[in-house]
Order: structure tokens, then C-alpha cells, then sequence
């Protein structure tokens, strides 16, 4: 018997705001919402396909009522996979997210960033082919 990882749940304000701006970034879609909370995905899980094999988990967003007090235990990597880091780190700028300092020193091949509400993700280095 085993496991699989499906969701990644993250305590947030708003779970509306949260999900919209994750969709954009992950080009992710809502695929459930209920009260407090809303889900985001790039795929339709069934039981079917979880068994079968490992496919992406989902993001979840539920409310809560307490903000969010000191650094994340845990954070999201992405890579861009149509451009440079430096155009992504500028387009998620656009979106809301914001630079963050963790203690991480300078000189790295990544940008610590964080979201709406201050969940801190990194953005590494591109995916993109090299021209």
C-alpha cells in the first residue's frame, strides 16, 4: 500500500485573491471551490489517474483567521519555462508577488519572492530552451 501527494494546502486570508494570483502564475485553473476555500489545479483529478500514476498535485487555498508570523517552513520553487528568470520575476512583479529577504545573502541563481500575502516561493533558474 501506498501514498501519493495530491494537494499542497495553504492557511491564507483570502482564498480568492490567493487562487487567482496562483493561477496566473502556475497557468493553473479553479477546478472546486467551497466555503473558505478553492482549489487550483492543472488537471481534474480522479481516483483513477492518482492510482495509475504520479500526476501533479493541486493547490489548495482554505481561510483562516489568523495572518501568517515568521518565515514559511515550507515554500513553492518555480522555474520559467518560456523566458529568462529576470522577465518572470518582472511579469509576477506585475501580478502582485514582491521581492522578500529570508536571510538568503546575495550572488544565487535564484529570486526569493513573495506572494499577496506573504508566502515566500522562489523563482530558479529558466526551463526555457536556450537560443
Amino acid at each position: 500500500m501506498t501514498s501519493r501527494f495530491t494537494e499542497l494546502t495553504v492557511d491564507c486570508r483570502d482564498p480568492e485573491r490567493l487562487a487567482a494570483f496562483w493561477c496566473e502564475v502556475l497557468d493553473f485553473k479553479v477546478i472546486d471551490r467551497g466555503e473558505h476555500k478553492v482549489e487550483i489545479g492543472s488537471w481534474v483529478p480522479t481516483v483513477e489517474e492518482v492510482r495509475a500514476r504520479q500526476m501533479p498535485p493541486t493547490v489548495v487555498f482554505i481561510q483562516v483567521p489568523e495572518g501568517r508570523s515568521g518565515k514559511n517552513r515550507l515554500h513553492l520553487d518555480v522555474s520559467p519555462i518560456d523566458g529568462g528568470t529576470d522577465a518572470e520575476v518582472t511579469r509576477l512583479l506585475a501580478l502582485g508577488a514582491t521581492r522578500a529577504d529570508v536571510g538568503q545573502g546575495t550572488g544565487h541563481n535564484w529570486v526569493v519572492m513573495a506572494d499577496p500575502e506573504g508566502n515566500e516561493f522562489c523563482v530558479l533558474r529558466s526551463l526555457a530552451p536556450q537560443e
